[in-house]
């Protein structure tokens, strides 16, 4: 299988020259050619904590957008907070580390992340606004953003009613399955705020502040929804997991139907970026765009060899991220890889499976390496999941080596 992969990759791999954004991008040119008749790629990565990712995803940005006209970045960050930075990024409206320290998640609390978001500005800055990218979270959970538009919405709008929203409050932090409700109340009190809000818009007209308050009021429904249905992954579609992958790939198909010039790229973990399922057989975000959209969704994972990235440890959510190190090793499909060709390269999986049927090892099951936001604290060098290349993604980028991300200081919060 070795030999398989190395003669494989010594006729496919494209070295990639830099990872540093703002480089000449001739050699990003075959990426180009595998999104030819695409509108959606997923840009994943197998831990959330690496330098190497945002840049070379910022790279990547670039050279969609100027080259490929990509028109948006959809983040597995939150719909709510996501809002703010959006105006930032199309109209210059607030501070990018404080919009960006607001996310939702440590993972994006980074300085690459503000180098990326201040590029989005810069490129925004001279176009007509409706050709300016934007910047869009598809993940419900962590809304504080929206309770606090909507009630002061309803403040201004209906005050006798405003206190309606006060229910909502559990939601500003409310972690996905944190708040067991099988009988939805909550979820009825965020569709009764949502149509109260509604019933307004539809009387006194759709102005800026009417419609940004809507789109809140529907983050809350989901939101409600997603902290309301149970953790445990033997929940299968009932579950957390299943709904907010299906309402992450909702949140992208919006901006593609919406728009018949649109082309987003999607930026979340290879588990969800992926084609198939993860965990416990959840379906993908993935998964559900290629359902949808067919061959116009373009799935690429990031891999890296060796070297350091940041995560937490164990299951404390107020614990700081920390160094975590691992070698190159042998039981995992990176391991192979960064034996096989050296450096950084790209590889087209999908043009190579459909010219010659590829090669046996894109179609036999393989372990990848696979770290969230949070790791095991002594085992996480054993964290693997199952995948079948060509099954799972229709690209990779591989990274040599790995360093830690660089956390924003926590005054910008």
């Amino acid at each position: 299988m070795r030999d398989d992969i190395a003669r494989w990759l010594d006729e496919h791999a494209k070295p990639l020259s830099t990872l540093t954004p703002g480089a000449p991008v001739e050699d990003l040119q075959p990426l180009g050619e595998a999104l030819r008749g695409t509108r959606i790629i997923g840009l994943g990565e197998s831990t959330h904590g690496t330098s190497e990712f945002f840049r070379l995803k910022h790279r990547m940005l670039e050279f969609l957008v100027r080259e490929e006209g990509f028109t948006a970045l959809a983040m597995e960050a939150s719909q709510s907070a996501a809002r703010a930075l959006d105006a930032y990024v199309r109209y210059g409206a607030g501070s990018p580390e404080r919009l960006v320290a607001r996310l939702g998640f440590w993972t994006w609390r980074t300085r690459e992340m503000v180098d990326l978001v201040e590029w989005l500005r810069a490129h925004n800055r001279d176009l007509p606004a409706e050709r300016r990218i934007r910047f869009v979270g598809t993940d419900p959970q962590l809304c504080a953003d929206s309770v606090e538009a909507v009630a002061a919405f309803l403040r201004r709008a209906a005050p006798g009613q405003a206190g309606c929203v006060n229910a909502l409050d559990v939601l500003a932090r409310a972690r996905p399955g944190s708040i067991p409700d099988p009988d939805k109340a909550l979820v009825r009190r965020a569709e009764e705020v949502a149509r109260l809000v509604a019933d307004h818009v539809e009387r006194s007209g759709a102005g800026d502040d009417a419609g940004e308050a809507l789109e809140h009021a529907r983050i809350l429904v989901r939101a409600a929804d997603l902290v309301s249905r149970p953790l445990k992954a033997s929940a299968g579609e009932d579950g957390v997991y299943t709904a907010r992958d299906r309402y992450m790939a909702e949140a992208v198909a919006r901006l593609v139907d919406d728009d018949p010039r649109a082309r987003v790229a999607v930026w979340a973990h290879n588990g969800h970026i992926a084609k198939g399922t993860y965990g416990d057989q959840v379906p993908a975000l993935g998964s559900r765009l290629r359902e949808r959209y067919g061959d116009a969704y373009y799935a690429l994972a990031l891999f890296f060899g060796k070297g350091s990235f940041l995560a937490r440890r164990g299951h404390d959510l107020q614990r700081p991220p920390a160094r975590h190190r691992i070698g190159t090793g042998f039981r995992s499909l990176e391991a192979w890889l960064a034996d096989a060709v050296p450096g950084d390269y790209y590889a087209d999986l999908r043009g190579a499976v459909t010219s010659a049927g590829g090669a046996p090892w894109l179609h036999t099951p393989h372990a990848q390496r696979s770290f969230g936001a949070n790791v095991q604290r002594f085992f996480y060098r054993l964290n693997t999941a199952p995948l079948v290349p060509a099954e799972d993604y229709d690209g990779i980028a591989f990274v040599a080596r790995s360093t830690c991300s660089h956390l924003l200081p926590e005054a910008v919060d």
